[in-house]
């Protein structure tokens, strides 16, 4: 992994480039995207492109990371840690299945594959960057909930990555081997009522 970021050099339009790879490689994936179309979008030449990021891999992986961050920070400030866990677990599902289904977060998810073989940083990077990060936040969200008395869980880290899974139900194993593209509100709204569902069955206080 250190050996990735030591190949990465910032400088003064850093970010310029980066928010231009997230535009292009959200829209394109990594496979679409060119490195013609990613230097149009951030305004920059493909020398200053190639001047920070040597190698379209290491772009890719580090417009992920920040993208990753992004989406947990606005995950983050839209929860309510007062609302009723099922708000907060909704919330979370939301913006979890939103990144899962779009075509960057396919594209990040198919190049880790991909690549683990040859390199294995790249598949490290991510996962301390995507799913380590998540798991990490809702922990700590499920131990707060657990203290005010909403949930009964003494494995925190366990019963995040069963959320997260719960999420990924149906839907993600669809849509990474082309079985499906496109999902309708319904659809989504399915999986996210039957993760919630589940869930709280598993952990909440007041079952009924």
């Amino acid at each position: 992994m250190a050996a990735f970021a030591e190949q990465i050099r910032k400088g003064r339009k850093f970010d310029q480039v980066l928010d231009g790879a997230r535009e292009v490689f959200m829209r394109d994936g990594y496979e679409g995207a060119s490195v013609d179309d990613i230097a149009r979008a951030a305004g920059v030449s493909k020398a200053t492109l190639y001047s920070y990021f040597p190698d379209k891999r290491l772009l890719f992986l580090e417009a992920a990371r920040s993208e990753c961050q992004r989406q947990a920070r606005r995950a983050l400030d839209q929860l309510d840690p007062a609302a009723p866990v099922e708000h907060a677990l909704r919330t979370a599902a939301e913006h979890m299945i939103g990144f899962l289904l779009s075509t960057f977060g396919q594209g990040v998810y198919r190049l880790c594959v991909a690549e683990s073989d040859r390199f294995p940083e790249l598949g490290q990077m991510f996962y301390a960057s995507g799913p380590a990060h998540v798991r990490e936040q809702i922990s700590a969200y499920l131990q707060y909930a657990t203290a005010r008395g909403d949930l009964a869980i003494t494995d925190f880290d366990l019963a995040a990555d069963q959320f997260t899974e719960l999420c990924r139900a149906d839907l993600f194993p669809k849509v990474i081997f082309g079985v499906q593209t496109r999902f309708s509100e319904s659809e989504i709204r399915r999986v996210i009522d039957g993760a919630i569902s589940t869930f709280m069955a598993r952990y909440g206080t007041h079952r009924g």
